[in-house]
């Protein structure tokens, strides 16, 4: 017989899953309050910082020992890639030579929730005497970095998600948070682009797709398959063979395009059970087929194949001379989907 007092208990494993998931989202709850409560502090001060920054005539140099450090390392990479020059230096390197990295010309953004770390503290006069404006990140508005600072950006929590108070976390992500806040509002002032973003990221497959052109991609010349529109089925059939795109275009004596027929128009026609060789191509082809001109961004042409469900697209002029010829295997090979 079985006992109900202990049917619906958990198993230990249950029992302990339940606690992990538990302590996971106590932590983003935590984390999550740490960030809402920077939404007052995005004032008037915050302001005042980004007009600083966008008046900056040298580098933002990002700077901040431990974890503090970790996330100004990320932030200085996040502001570089978003149009604000940037790089961190280390704080207790600074003091051994490091300090020359900074000029006059350049910002300091400082981060330290205590806002009493010693080996920012060391440097802190030298840089005032080169007279280097300051911005502080700390969780200490009373602190000596905030006051010396010339501007203050306060990024207080009420506890960190570490149960033992000790483990910077909620203050790291709210630093983290502030210093995006930044650099985003610095992209929009500065009328910063995608294209400008691609072009500090030629490597990536974000690069690739906001940089290549599908002049770069396309078939051209001889490549190009191509056959006069009163050319038999059968020609056109054995070009799409040799080419390998899956379609051919159809142009008249100007080269000027016509139409295209492609590996569906063919599998349709067999299905109707027309008589191939019999057929020229003028009277199967597509007339309104659609096309795109040289000159614009291969994502663009990924786009247009995937909104009109095709696999392959012709390339021509404003007078829709034919100039090139790509279909979907062209652009996965560069990179773009």
């Amino acid at each position: 017989m079985t006992n109900t007092s202990t049917a619906n208990q958990p198993t230990n494993d249950e029992a302990e899953t339940q606690r992990l998931q538990q302590l996971g989202l106590a932590v983003i709850d935590v984390e999550s309050d740490a960030v809402a409560g920077l939404r007052s502090r995005v004032n008037g001060e915050f302001a005042r910082a980004c007009r600083i920054l966008l008046g900056c005539k040298g580098r933002v140099v990002v700077t901040g020992m431990g974890k503090s450090g970790h996330i100004g390392g990320k932030i200085a990479a996040t502001l570089a890639s978003t149009g604000t020059p940037a790089f961190f230096v280390h704080p207790g390197e600074a003091s051994h030579g490091d300090l020359g990295m900074i000029t006059p010309q350049d910002i300091v953004l400082a981060l330290s929730y205590s806002g009493e770390t010693g080996e920012l503290l060391t440097i802190l006069p030298l840089i005032r005497r080169m007279g280097a404006p300051l911005i502080a990140l700390t969780g200490k508005p009373a602190s000596t970095l905030a006051r010396e600072a010339d501007v203050h950006l306060d990024v207080s929590v009420h506890k960190e998600a570490c149960p033992l108070g000790l483990a910077p976390t909620a203050s790291t992500t709210a630093t983290l948070v502030m210093g995006d806040a930044l650099a985003v509002a610095l992209l929009e002032a500065r009328g910063f682009t995608a294209e400008d973003f691609a072009l500090s990221h030629p490597g990536g497959s974000l690069g690739r797709r906001l940089l290549l052109h599908i002049d770069d991609v396309m078939h051209k010349g001889d490549d190009i398959p191509r056959v006069a529109c009163d050319a038999p089925l059968r020609n056109a059939l054995l070009t799409m063979t040799a080419k390998g795109l899956g379609m051919t275009a159809v142009v008249d004596e100007d080269d000027r395009l016509c139409g295209v027929f492609t590996d569906g128009d063919l599998r349709r026609l067999l299905d109707k059970g027309a008589d191939i060789l019999q057929l020229r191509i003028d009277e199967v082809m597509t007339r309104n087929c659609k096309t795109i001109q040289a000159g614009v961004l291969a994502a663009e042409a990924l786009k247009l194949m995937q909104d009109h469900k095709i696999n392959g697209l012709l390339v021509t002029d404003t007078e829709r001379r034919l100039l090139g010829a790509l279909n979907m295997h062209d652009l996965l090979r560069a990179g773009v989907m």
